[in-house]
């Protein structure tokens, strides 16, 4: 089957498959939108969750706008997010390896829908620039202006000219002008300096709406030196058709809802947020560069699309913890060349950024060491990493906090890093005032850390402290036999060893089972010995 060719198309799929919300009542994109989605990530279970289509959209003026907008179409869930990538929940890691290992160079075409409509020039105010759109708020009562929460920035690096995809956020200042925050880790970050060293500004295009496997490797933290758009070919399996811009020397993908074209100051910052963060805080407002609009194009009938972000979990939580798994995973297993590991968690709930889990098989210490320390310099904006055992599942916080508290000696297995290389959106990393300083030099910044935890078996245990799989199997058979509630098993859920356990002890266990208990009780008798 051929890949979705644009947004429409997944929504489609979505809806199909029974994970799309139509909403055709009115509903105010300043004071109700996101707060509506954000109540299934506040009140509902993972599965439940879905994405929206809000079809009746106006804002507190009484302006009532004819483009729909899609909230939460990338990542309400994992099956939302696998419906995107077109597979299975637990196929979306083989998609993910299939795309970085065979990337497929994009391909140019002459023309697409997603310039049906151009304003450039005097016509951009004229047709009323971003006023057009329905660009919601995304924390009403903390935001000070709508923001682009699901925007798909476009720039090339000077040198190279290779394009770089990244999602950052853009505050709506103007008709014709808007904010950007970028990390000091952005890729976006790099081609700015580059420009800014060359005293010209950096060309750029915003890309809203378009195929999912845009808005997944967007978000990914991929490598600088392959195009996100290669990516993005690899997931579909087939290039991404891609249009020459209006006014700027870029590339934009040829089905796309919306493109903004336009140049990012290199000369001069402006103050930009406060914005609800991923992290679960308020973005403070801070200098960052503005980004001039020269030129708008769009579908005839376009659909705006948002993320919902903010307090985890969310949509762009979800997102980047499954995309940012997987490219670690990738970068530790092949890029490291440690084939032990198994699986990178990002956990969700520290807002996909903060703490990652490395499972490893059979590995010896100094792997499990040189993992850690690899992935804390790639991946160096979090701050906590923890490496675990191929028993323990790196998604499960229960699970990780046992291995924590039962495999790890505090003076043996636990390293800090100091540097300053902190997130410019974690409060933890901040002046005594509380302002996170993300545009001075490197000497001027506050100290920062990482956190390394070994969390793995050092030496053999004794079996985990659950009745064996086959009790376990019989007990379930009963369960459902009775018609009792249905369960959602947590791993483990029966009793295995861990090196630590003899034959004797496994030949006393099976004379229990069989009610012949009191020969294990001869046989310690036999093992009496008196008191000096």
């Amino acid at each position: 089957m051929a890949y979705y060719k644009d947004l429409r198309e997944h929504l489609r799929a979505l809806e199909e498959k029974g994970k799309l919300i139509r909403i055709t009542r009115r509903i105010n994109k300043d004071t109700e939108l996101h707060p509506l989605v954000r109540l299934q990530f506040r009140g509902l279970p993972e599965k439940e969750r879905k994405a929206f289509l809000f079809e009746n959209v106006v804002d507190s003026k009484g302006r009532h706008y004819d483009i729909p907008v899609a909230v939460a179409a990338l990542a309400a869930s994992t099956e939302v997010y696998a419906i995107g990538m077109m597979c299975r929940p637990e196929q979306i890691t083989d998609r993910w390896v299939e795309a970085q290992t065979h990337p497929i160079q994009p391909e140019i075409v002459a023309g697409g829908p997603v310039h049906e409509e151009v304003h450039a020039g005097l016509g951009l105010l004229k047709h009323g620039g971003l006023s057009e759109f329905p660009i919601p708020i995304s924390t009403p009562g903390f935001d000070c202006a709508p923001y682009f929460t699901s925007p798909y920035w476009v720039t090339k690096d000077p040198d190279t000219g290779i394009a770089n995809v990244g999602t950052y956020r853009v505050q709506v200042k103007a008709p014709a002008r808007t904010g950007i925050f970028f990390g000091r880790a952005a890729h976006l970050r790099t081609h700015w300096t580059k420009c800014r060293e060359r005293g010209i500004p950096l060309q750029a295009a915003i890309v809203v709406g378009a195929a999912p496997n845009i808005g997944y490797v967007s978000v990914s933290n991929l490598p600088y030196e392959v195009s996100e758009y290669a990516y993005a070919g690899g997931i579909a399996g087939e290039p991404v058709q891609l249009v020459r811009c209006k006014t700027v020397d870029l590339e934009v993908p040829a089905t796309a809802e919306i493109v903004v074209e336009g140049e990012l100051s290199t000369g001069e910052l402006e103050p930009e947020a406060p914005f609800g963060e991923a992290l679960g805080l308020m973005g403070r407002r801070t200098l960052t560069p503005y980004f001039t609009i020269t030129c708008i194009t769009h579908r005839r009938n376009p659909i705006w699309q948002s993320f919902i972000s903010q307090f985890p979990p969310s949509e762009s939580s979800k997102i980047r913890e499954i995309g940012r798994g997987n490219v670690c995973l990738k970068y530790v297993r092949d890029t490291l060349n440690i084939p032990q590991v198994m699986d990178v968690a990002v956990h969700e709930s520290a807002g996909a950024s903060q703490l990652s889990v490395i499972r490893l098989r059979k590995a010896a210490q100094e792997d499990v060491w040189r993992a850690l320390e690899g992935l804390s310099t790639y991946f160096n904006t979090c701050k906590v990493f923890i490496a675990v055992d191929e028993d323990i599942n790196p998604s499960d916080p229960g699970l990780v906090n046992w291995a924590i508290g039962t495999r790890i000696m505090p003076h043996r297995d636990i390293r800090i890093l100091r540097n300053n290389l902190g997130s410019s959106l974690d409060h933890a990393y901040a002046d005594p005032s509380g302002t996170v300083r993300s545009n001075t030099r490197p000497s001027d910044r506050p100290e920062s850390s990482q956190l390394l935890i070994n969390a793995t078996l050092k030496w053999p245990y004794p079996p985990i402290s659950l009745p064996k799989r086959e009790f376990m199997e019989e007990a379930l058979r009963i369960w459902r036999e009775e018609d009792l509630p249905a369960l959602e098993l947590k791993e483990p859920w029966w009793g295995y060893s861990l090196g630590l356990w003899t034959a004797e002890e496994e030949a006393d266990a099976a004379l229990a089972v069989r009610g012949e208990y009191y020969k294990v009780g001869e046989a310690l008798a036999r093992g009496r010995q008196k008191l000096e």
